[in-house]
């Protein structure tokens, strides 16, 4: 029988590569690329659990950035607004690479 482990809410670098199970270069790597979610601080990183959780259940970062805008859940002008920004830039919400 496996013991629970207690993981902490906020984790550090080494934490979050353990986590995934990936090396800590690479986590490095990805959240410098601001593809894995976190924040620098001076020289040290740290990454909510929860914001990793749902990263990795997430098709691609933008569904995390909208599952994490609840604030705006109520806001109808918000699709009509996201729209507007994907039509100034001449592109479309949906990256033709993933919708292919």
């Amino acid at each position: 029988m496996m013991d629970r482990v207690s993981i902490p809410d906020i984790l550090t670098l080494e934490e979050t590569s353990e986590y995934l199970r990936l090396p800590v270069e690479t986590v490095l790597n990805q959240a410098l690329k601001g593809n894995i979610p976190g924040r620098r601080i001076e020289d040290n990183w740290r990454f909510l659990k929860v914001a990793i959780d749902d990263w990795l259940r997430a098709k691609n970062s933008r569904s995390i950035l909208l599952s994490q805008a609840g604030a705006f859940a109520d806001d109808d002008s918000l699709v009509q607004l996201r729209d507007d920004i994907y039509h100034a830039r001449g592109r479309s919400e949906i990256d033709d690479d993933i919708a292919n």
